[in-house]
C-alpha cells in the first residue's frame, strides 16, 4: 500500500461513526464556568417556584449557623416589649443588697405572660405582695410580682400563656405600675435580660467586692 493510500484511509476513519478517533478528539469535553455552577439547593427551587416566598436566613461564611434560627431562652413577660425601669444588680453575697431581677413598666391590670413553658410552683403572698413562680426545663425558675394570679400551683403553662395581671404598688416604681421579673437557676440569680437576648446594664465594682 502506498503512503498516499494509507493517509486517505486514516482520514476516512476519523470521520466515520463508531470508528477510532484521534487522541485530540478523545479528550474530556471542556465545561464552561456558566455550566459548572453548584447544583440548586431545595430552598432555591422553592423561590423559583414562588417568588413571593421570603428569602431564607443565610449565615455569613464562618458564622455559627445555629444563631440564625436560635430562639431566645425566655420571652418577655409583657407585650409589647416594655420599658425597663430598673435593671438587674447581682448581690455580692447570697443575702446581700442588690436587685434580683428587672422592673418593667406596665399598666395596672396588664396581662403577665409566661416566659417559657413550665409548671406553676408558687402563687401566694410574699411580704404582703402577690407573687407567682414557674419552674422551667434546665433548672430555671421565673418569678413575677405583684401579680393577681389566674393560674394555680401545679398547673402546666405554655410559653406566652397569661399567668395573671399586674397590680399597681411595686416599691420604687416610677410609673403607674411595674412588673418585677426575676430568674434563678438553683440558688443563683440571673439577669433576665440576658436570656431574652437583650443587653442589660453593667456596673463596674471596686476591687475586693466592695460596693
Amino acid at each position: 500500500m502506498s503512503l498516499e493510500t494509507a493517509r486517505a484511509q486514516a482520514v476516512s476513519l476519523e470521520g466515520a461513526p463508531g470508528k477510532a478517533i484521534s487522541l485530540e478528539a478523545a479528550q474530556a469535553p471542556t465545561v464552561s464556568l456558566e455550566t459548572a455552577q453548584a447544583p440548586t439547593v431545595p430552598w432555591a427551587l422553592a423561590l423559583m417556584a414562588d417568588p413571593a416566598l421570603p428569602p431564607p436566613v443565610v449565615a455569613e461564611p464562618g458564622a455559627d449557623r445555629s444563631l440564625t434560627t436560635r430562639q431566645p431562652r425566655l420571652s418577655w413577660p409583657l407585650s409589647p416589649v416594655p420599658v425597663i425601669i430598673k435593671y438587674f444588680d447581682a448581690p455580692d453575697t447570697p443575702f446581700g443588697p442588690g436587685h434580683r431581677g428587672v422592673d418593667l413598666a406596665a399598666a395596672p391590670g396588664q396581662d403577665v405572660l409566661a416566659a417559657d413553658a413550665g409548671v406553676v410552683v408558687f402563687a401566694g403572698s410574699v411580704g404582703g405582695r402577690p407573687v407567682l413562680s414557674v419552674d422551667h426545663d434546665g433548672g430555671l425558675r421565673t418569678t413575677y410580682e405583684p401579680v393577681v394570679p389566674k393560674v394555680a400551683v401545679g398547673e402546666q403553662v405554655y410559653r406566652g400563656q397569661v399567668l395573671g395581671t399586674v397590680l399597681a404598688g411595686h416599691p420604687g416604681c416610677t410609673v403607674a405600675a411595674c412588673l418585677h421579673w426575676g430568674v434563678r437557676r438553683g440558688e443563683e440569680y440571673i439577669d433576665p435580660l440576658a436570656l431574652t437576648g437583650e443587653v442589660g446594664e453593667y456596673r463596674l465594682k471596686p476591687w475586693g467586692g466592695g460596693r
